[in-house]
């Protein structure tokens, strides 16, 4: 491909994920996964080449832009080299008009923006929201040491805060790896892996991940209980969980049980183990905000009522949560969200709604509110809130 259809590419995907951003259609990943597959003529270089064009352009525009041409021209006023590229050639894109609109750069809608400040961070946090993330593993303490994973893997640096993670160079090849494949690591976030220690698990306990998702942190969690106890795993997404067990066999996990919950259902389906738990994990479904690193498109799908919808899902699974719980048992709440209404408001709320119950301040972060707070400016992770709650 030239420079030209280069840039006339990034145009055309760009398209597609602000479609798919206002439409609530598939993540960037995924459009450009099958973007290129359609084009098997497409060389690695220059699939690099584009998806590096595709994300300089999201990263670098706070509004959702009006179209991907918009979006590559707002990009070419700071990058001279791109701007040539506008050739009119057979399969470039046409020349810039002088006159032509290109989109609005910044961080993020100016709504979120007055959110995230009203939430407490200043302008270097709100920036270091949209560098690029590392990339970090998990090592399974149920099959080896830090040490035995950090051998395999030129480059690989302990991870300050974690007890088994490792920062790796950019990349480096993971999931193909002998270490993976045989369950040795997981690719996981250092913050995930620090905010699923606010739960204590310990051997023996019986434990309930309310939001399991594919179960990263339902791994993770096995690991820290030594493969003893027991562990409900539940979603409301079948494909999701589906995935959970797959890992967990690789994992040799043998202590996790996954149930299936219908929306608005959960509370029947969960009826045997009313005050059962010593902790219920809840690993809420949030805006992402403190995942925009990975998914800086996200920004363009998050609107208020979105979010006011997010809060009232969240406040529900707390009251289901304390349900579960046994006197003296925990919750611990976990969103990977910068924004006080789903962190610590959501908690204070939470305390109001049920007397008796008291808040305990996370060993992991900064504090913030009830709970703790991570950033990838303060704490070179993803964005997370996460709060212990302790039941009478």
């Amino acid at each position: 491909m030239t420079p030209a259809a280069r840039t006339q590419a990034a145009i055309e995907l760009l398209d597609a994920i602000v479609a798919a951003a206002r439409d609530g259609g598939p993540a960037a990943d995924t459009l450009i996964a099958r973007y290129f597959a359609q084009r098997r003529y497409a060389g690695s270089k220059d699939r690099r080449a584009v998806r590096t064009l595709v994300y300089d352009a999201i990263r670098s525009l706070g509004e959702r832009p009006a179209s991907g041409r918009a979006a590559m021209i707002a990009l070419a006023k700071y990058r001279p080299d791109l701007a040539e590229t506008f050739d009119g050639s057979a399969h470039g894109p046409a020349p810039i008009d002088a006159k032509e609109p290109a989109a609005l750069s910044g961080v993020a809608p100016a709504w979120l923006v007055d959110a995230l400040q009203r939430s407490g961070l200043d302008r270097a946090q709100l920036a270091a929201l949209l560098d690029r993330a590392p990339l970090d593993i998990r090592i399974n303490t149920l099959m080896g040491t830090r040490d035995d994973a950090r051998d395999l893997f030129e480059g690989a640096e302990p991870i300050d805060g974690t007890a088994a993670g490792l920062r790796l160079p950019a990349d480096t090849s993971v999931e193909r790896s002998p270490a993976f494949v045989g369950g040795l690591i997981e690719v996981q976030d250092a913050g995930s892996q620090m905010v699923t220690t606010v739960a204590q698990a310990a051997p023996g306990m019986t434990l309930i991940d309310l939001c399991a998702g594919a179960g990263g942190k339902t791994l993770s969690l096995a690991a820290l209980m030594g493969n003893e106890g027991r562990i409900v795993a539940t979603d409301t997404d079948r494909a999701r969980l589906q995935r959970l067990q797959p890992r967990a066999d690789r994992a040799g996990v043998t202590i996790v049980e996954t149930r299936l919950l219908d929306p608005g259902e959960e509370v029947d389906a969960l009826a045997n183990l009313r005050g059962e738990a010593d902790v219920v994990l809840i690993d809420a479904p949030c805006s992402g905000t403190g995942t925009w690193r990975r998914n800086p498109e996200a920004r363009w799908r998050l609107t208020s009522p979105r979010l006011d919808r997010l809060v009232a899902t969240q406040a529900r699974l707390l009251d289901l949560g304390a349900t579960l719980v046994k006197p003296g048992g925990s919750i611990t709440y976990i969103v990977c969200s910068l924004l006080d209404a789903e962190g610590c408001a959501q908690v204070d709320a939470f305390l109001v709604r049920h007397p008796g119950w008291s808040a305990e301040v996370p060993e992991v972060g900064t504090a913030h509110g009830a709970g703790a707070r991570l950033t990838p400016a303060s704490d070179g992770t993803d964005g997370f809130f996460v709060a212990r709650l302790r039941a009478a």
